[in-house]
């Protein structure tokens, strides 16, 4: 990943706190980041600044239109956990922490 400002950093845990899903497919983990085609330059910064992570749609379906981005494997242990594990507390939001802790419990993570 290129260096990211602290930000950077700190924009991406906020999206993934308020719109994040922390989870998997019971092989792999995964983080995924939905929301309306109205935010596709928000989507674009998040690829070029995180390169890692992959960006999927737009897609259109059930009267909703919307893009994806999501992490997983090398970039997801090595860069995403490490970012979230010094910056995700329970204090700053402890629905989002539990949940991000749950996933890095099922899959390994720590």
């Amino acid at each position: 990943m290129r260096e990211t400002s602290e930000f950077e950093q700190g924009l991406l845990v906020g999206l993934l706190i308020g719109e994040g899903h922390f989870g998997g497919d019971g092989r792999q983990a995964q983080v995924t980041l939905r929301m309306h085609t109205d935010h596709e330059a928000l989507f674009r910064w998040l690829v070029e600044r995180f390169p890692g992570g992959r960006l999927y749609g737009p897609y259109h379906h059930g009267g909703r239109s919307y893009f994806q981005w999501m992490a997983r494997g090398e970039f997801l242990r090595e860069q995403l956990v490490p970012l979230l594990e010094a910056r995700l507390t329970p204090e700053l939001d402890a629905r989002a922490w539990r949940r991000y802790r749950e996933m890095v419990r099922r899959y390994g993570l720590s």
